[in-house]
């Protein structure tokens, strides 16, 4: 088997089925879903014959791309367990959504234009994973937002969408304008962009200390916007306003992935300095994110800001100098993630688009799938074992104490309660208890194109964190042999972590008993929520997202508003009305005065010919 030409089909392959549906299949919507869905498919069953006959060693193909005075660039495709673990999550989890999709999206006029996105999405976000040096991610970066912003927006009519799209872009071109800063300063220092090259040449690093900090901390930027961290994180929730499978596609396994992916791929640049902020700037974001959970009642922003806490948490971890927690966290949050979406999406389905929690309830009975699998994902979620998300984030607490920043150990638990606490909020009110409206009454269980991913996503989220899915990053970040990367002995896996390091276990266990009393004591039977008379101020400071968007639009929009009418009263009155109005009129007055010697008269123009000659000779021969 040629294993070269692997990486470059997966790569392109959606690519390729985006250009087909936009070019030819447009108004043939089971074509189109077809090649979408194929392509990411076939991604992903070419990925699992990759790590079969290749194993996961790591190695790069590459060709020649472009060469400019003394710089050449490579097109390349970087082979390690890094990325072959997030290929997999790619375009497994891709698949998963995309075969959702065509369920949810059946009888949508824009069906095609879905599914042509969505692929250009997965091309672009492959891209990322499979990059080789900074300019080539810095592209399928680029595009990944430029594709993100046509998921987000993809009901355009709506302007809510429209604005969520546009609103997205902006705030993620913040933090690109850092990153691209970053890459050009490693760049100026490094004379190279490869990822290999650079960090052989950090070895022997003789430049200025905080100059490797800065450099670090403006890639970290880049993070910062995709990955939404604070203070760039306002655009995430807003992104629900796209499609229910988009939400699941960006929140789950992709484009805010992407931030996390590309601080564990460039780990190797990060002083001890940047990684303090980068780990303190990740512990804030996740109790931020998750004292708002706490006060929503859509069901698909409760979830949204479940996504910002627990990418918190990971770039928490990557700043504790714990890549290894990081990547791990990421893969299991990318199974329980989707399946809280796809989920949340069956019940928006069944309950004709109502995605007001206190509209549910009783869904129980009438979805017993959908109830099932979003159990599961609760629990993966909140961190009870066996479920996946339990040894993720006990290896996220056990790194914070590793680390000896028993402040942030402290933050992360804390972010656990509230983490079980809201989840648990929502799984009360919207599954169990009696009805609260009529569409709750007459909700019914999903086709079986829509569960049936669901059910797939609830068996990784109980069995993916006891395949040894730490051990494959430990072999990349730790110097750990490879062939121990692999599944492990699935008991040995159950008890590791209390044996590990028993308080951050016992600690997030007890985590997970706190707040699931508590919502069990407030919502159990609650018919409305009772946290506002409680919390007054505090829950309305919650349920207000903290004020963030009229904060911003106070001070940084209002801002830019008033430079830029500043800046268009100069162009108007002083630009246009002055500058150029004076060379406008100068201009003018001149060719009125010369059109008055243009007479016609012989005589006339005879005169003025023998007067200039005669003031010619006054000037050559006078002197």
């Amino acid at each position: 088997m040629n294993l070269e030409a692997l990486p470059w089909l997966i790569l392109f392959l959606p690519l390729l089925a985006a250009g087909i549906i936009t070019l030819f299949t447009l108004h043939h919507q089971a074509v189109s879903a077809t090649l979408s869905i194929g392509a990411i498919c076939a991604g992903f069953v070419l990925t699992l014959a990759l790590i079969k006959f290749g194993g996961w060693d790591a190695r790069e193909v590459s060709v020649h791309w472009l060469a400019v005075g003394g710089f050449n660039v490579n097109f390349g495709l970087k082979l390690d367990a890094l990325s072959l673990m997030m290929l997999l999550i790619v375009t497994g989890v891709g698949s998963v959504i995309h075969i959702f999709a065509y369920g949810y999206m059946r009888g949508d006029s824009g069906f095609s234009r879905f599914f042509a996105c969505m692929s250009l999405f997965t091309f672009s976000m492959l891209g990322i994973v499979l990059a080789t040096d900074f300019l080539q991610l810095f592209i399928a970066w680029e595009l990944v937002g430029l594709s993100s912003y046509l998921l987000i927006g993809f009901w355009f009519e709506k302007p809510s969408a429209a604005d969520a799209a546009k609103k997205a872009f902006i705030t993620n071109r913040l933090g690109d304008f850092g990153f691209i800063l970053g890459i050009l300063t490693l760049w100026f220092w490094c004379s190279s962009l490869n990822f290999t090259d650079i960090s052989h040449g950090l070895v022997d690093w003789k430049g200025p200390h905080w100059f490797l900090t800065g450099a670090g901390l403006l890639i970290f930027c880049g993070a910062v916007g995709k990955s939404a961290q604070f203070p760039l994180h306002v655009w995430l929730p807003d992104a629900m306003e796209g499609p229910t499978p988009v939400s699941a596609l960006i929140h789950a396994a992709t484009m805010v992935a992407a931030g996390v992916y590309m601080l564990c791929r460039v780990f190797f640049i990060f002083t001890p300095e940047a990684l303090t902020v980068i780990a303190w700037i990740g512990g804030f974001t996740a109790l931020l994110a998750a004292l708002i959970a706490v006060q929503q009642n859509d069901i698909k922003r409760i979830l949204a800001y479940s996504t910002l806490s627990q990418l918190g948490y990971m770039v928490m971890a990557v700043g504790l100098g714990g890549p290894t927690p990081a990547m791990f966290h990421l893969t299991t949050h990318a199974f329980f993630k989707a399946l809280l979406f796809l989920g949340a999406g069956s019940v928006i389905i069944a309950l004709h688009h109502e995605q007001d929690i206190w509209k549910m309830g009783g869904l129980r009975k009438k979805m017993p799938v959908t109830f099932w699998t979003f159990l599961v994902a609760t629990l993966a979620l909140c961190g009870v074992p066996p479920f996946s998300g339990f040894y993720s984030k006990d290896a996220i607490l056990a790194q914070a104490l590793h680390a000896h920043n028993y402040a942030l150990f402290a933050i992360a638990a804390f972010v656990a309660v509230l983490t079980t606490f809201y989840m648990f909020r929502l799984f009360f009110v919207a599954f169990l208890g009696e009805p609260k409206a009529s569409a709750a009454e007459h909700a019914h269980e999903s086709p079986g194109v829509m569960i049936w991913p669901l059910r797939i996503l609830a068996v990784a989220s109980i069995v993916g964190g006891l395949i040894g899915i730490s051990e494959l990053f430990n072999s990349l970040f730790v110097g750990a042999a490879a062939e121990n990367a692999g599944p492990a002995n699935v008991f040995t896996q159950l008890i590791e972590p209390f044996q590990h390091t028993p308080v951050a276990a016992f600690g997030g266990l007890i985590a997970v008993v706190i707040g699931f009393l508590a919502a069990k004591a407030l919502y159990t039977k609650a018919k409305n929520d009772p946290l506002p008379a409680k919390l007054g101020a505090l829950s309305r400071a919650m349920a207000n997202r903290f004020y963030f968007d009229e904060i911003y639009k106070a001070t940084v929009i209002r801002l830019h508003d008033t430079i830029a009418a500043i800046a268009d009263w100069i162009d108007r009155w002083i630009v246009e009305g002055f500058c150029i109005g004076l060379v406008r009129g100068g201009t003018d007055l001149t060719g009125r005065a010369l059109r008055l010697v243009q007479t016609g008269n012989l005589q006339t123009y005879a005169f003025l010919f023998v007067l200039g000659v005669a003031v010619v000779l006054w000037f050559v021969l006078g002197r």
